[in-house]
C-alpha cells in the first residue's frame, strides 16, 4: 500500500475527507455579480444594486472600489456611495425630477421678484424727468458763467505794449595814467579814440 493511499482511509475513518469536499464545492461555487452602467457609460458590479452591498468599478486590470459621492445611472436611477465601495441607497429617478421642478419654481419666484409694478415704474420715470431737468438747468448756468468769462476776457487786453528801450552804446575810452611814460601802444589808441 501507497502512503497516500494510507491517509485517504484515515481521512475516510476520521470523516475529513467530506469537510474538504463541501469546503471545495463551495469555493467552487461562482458567486454572480451584477453589473449596471453610469450615464458616462462606466461599468460598475455589485452582488446586487442594494443598499449595503459592496460596489466596485470594472476596469480591465482590476475592480476599483466605488468613491463616496452620488452618480447618476444609465437607466435614470442616482446610486449614492455613503462610504467607499459600499451601496448607501439607490434614489428614483423621480426625486431628482422634483428637485429639478422646485429648482425651476424658484427661478421663475427670482424673475418675477426682478419686475417692478406699474407705480413703482412711474415713480422710478418721474425720478428720471427730475434728473434730467436738473442737469439742464446746470448747463444753462453753465453756458451763463462760461459767457461771463469771455467778456471779462475780451475785454482786458491780451499783454501791455512793449516800448522800444534801445540800450545805450558807449564809446570805447582809452584812460591814460597820468605820471607815467606814454608807450608806443598807448599813442596808437589815443590816436585811434579822437577819430
Amino acid at each position: 500500500m501507497k502512503s497516500t493511499e494510507i491517509l485517504d482511509k484515515i481521512k475516510t475513518f476520521l470523516g475529513e475527507e467530506k469537510i474538504e469536499e463541501t469546503q471545495l464545492e463551495e469555493s467552487q461555487e461562482k458567486v454572480e455579480l451584477a453589473q449596471a452602467k453610469l450615464d458616462n457609460g462606466t461599468i460598475l458590479e455589485a452582488e446586487a444594486f442594494e443598499a449595503g452591498n459592496e460596489i466596485f468599478i470594472v476596469t480591465e486590470d482590476e475592480k476599483v472600489a466605488v468613491p463616496v459621492g452620488e452618480y447618476q445611472m444609465e437607466d435614470g436611477q442616482i446610486l449614492v456611495v455613503s462610504e467607499e465601495g459600499i451601496i448607501g441607497e439607490i434614489k428614483a429617478a423621480e426625486a431628482e425630477e422634483s428637485e429639478e421642478e422646485v429648482e425651476a419654481q424658484e427661478e421663475e419666484e427670482e424673475v418675477q421678484a426682478k419686475y417692478v409694478s406699474k407705480e413703482e415704474f412711474e415713480s422710478a420715470v418721474e425720478e428720471i424727468k427730475g434728473m434730467i431737468n436738473e442737469l439742464k438747468e446746470v448747463k444753462e448756468e453753465m453756458a451763463e458763467v462760461e459767457e461771463q468769462v469771455k467778456q471779462e476776457l475780451s475785454e482786458t487786453p491780451a499783454t501791455k505794449p512793449i516800448n522800444h528801450n534801445p540800450e545805450v552804446q558807449e564809446k570805447f575810452k582809452v584812460q591814460f595814467g597820468q605820471n607815467r611814460k606814454e608807450t608806443t601802444l598807448d599813442k596808437i589808441m589815443k590816436k585811434l579814440s579822437n577819430n
